[in-house]
């Protein structure tokens, strides 16, 4: 049998297991169709962590000519949807747990196009009881080079 001091004390963080379980069981089917990843998730900070840390998580979208216009380059209606997931999984990370929400706001600015893999780095830099204020970069998977800036407030409904 289980200690039960020892299992008071360990504490419940949302991880990429929940995370995951985030994008299968809260998120619209068609979202899922992106085939979105969640490559991490940090909602505490980490040992070493830089003085100016954020919770946040970082995803993946792997690209497909089906989410393309010509084939070739990203449609930017799929880059706001994917940088929409990204910035509830990081509102998660930072309630430690999903909270049903809306954008009130997302703006984006598209830097140039994407015929590749594009991550999301999504950090919270304002956290309250009812809102998120976060900022996303979409980023090349391959050489790190940005695609997109957004910024994102998100409201518990």
């Amino acid at each position: 049998m289980a200690d039960p001091v020892k299992l008071q004390s360990v504490e419940t963080v949302f991880g990429i297991r929940a995370a995951s379980r985030l994008m299968t069981e809260a998120m619209p089917s068609w979202i899922q169709d992106l085939g979105i990843l969640v490559e991490a998730v940090e909602a505490t900070r980490p040992p070493g962590a830089a003085v100016d840390w954020k919770p946040g998580a970082v995803l993946r979208l792997p690209f497909s000519k089906r989410l393309s216009r010509d084939g070739q380059a990203l449609w930017p209606q799929t880059l706001a949807a994917f940088a929409d997931a990204a910035m509830i999984v990081a509102s998660s990370a930072a309630w430690n747990g999903y909270r049903p929400m809306n954008p009130i706001d997302q703006t984006v600015h598209h830097l140039r196009a994407a015929s590749f893999d594009v991550l999301a780095d999504a950090r919270i830099l304002r956290v309250t009881r009812a809102a998120c204020f976060g900022q996303i970069g979409l980023l090349s998977a391959v050489d790190k080079r940005p695609v997109a800036m957004v910024s994102s407030v998100y409201a518990v409904v």
